[in-house]
């Protein structure tokens, strides 16, 4: 599935800590990936996988490093542009305000637009990430042709802040690049 047979995320309790990467088959029903992971706390993993003659999996598990702060980060919102290894991104949302339970249109756009490629098999793919880390939502874009804006649809499930980590390939480069994002209930 998307040029891997399986997808894996590490996320931080703090949302500091970011990895995408591909385990290895160690067997017949096992993979294996060695970490080393950069501090003391909770980490959530997202497994992404497709089995043979199933539906697609998320699976989430949860590891602890002894001796970390297990309490949930207060992130401030951080919708400005970033830049990555090769590139900027900038987000718009719409709404302005996302909602909870509603459609949210997420235009990235990226600067410069030339030299963009597929980043195994998509244009992009995305890790939103609840602060308190129990939303965990792999996704790739809705609407995207190669050039310079590329859009994901999102329904963000509760009103929380989420971290979201956005990739891009371009020119041989992948590039990420993290904005949080508030999201409120509809009054």
């Amino acid at each position: 599935m998307h040029e891997k047979v399986f997808h894996m995320f590490i996320v931080s309790q703090d949302l500091s800590f970011f990895v995408h990467d591909h385990p290895e088959p160690a067997g017949p029903d096992a993979f294996r990936y060695h970490a080393k992971l950069p501090k003391p706390g909770m980490y959530r993993v997202l497994a992404d996988y497709y089995p043979s003659n199933g539906t697609p999996q998320l699976t989430p598990r949860t590891i602890f490093v002894p001796g970390g702060d297990l309490r949930t980060p207060v992130l401030e919102p951080d919708l400005a542009s970033k830049h990555a290894a090769n590139l900027d991104v900038e987000l718009i949302t719409e709404p302005s305000q996302p909602i909870a339970g509603a459609k949210t249109l997420l235009f990235f756009r990226v600067k410069p637009g030339e030299g963009l490629e597929p980043y195994l098999g998509a244009w992009g793919r995305m890790l939103a990430a609840s602060d308190d880390l129990i939303d965990l939502i792999h996704t790739h874009p809705f609407l995207a042709d190669g050039g310079p804006q590329i859009q994901f649809n999102l329904i963000f499930p509760r009103a929380r802040t989420y971290r979201m980590c956005v990739q891009f390939q371009r020119n041989g480069v992948v590039n990420t690049a993290v904005f949080t994002v508030p999201v409120t209930v509809l009054h």
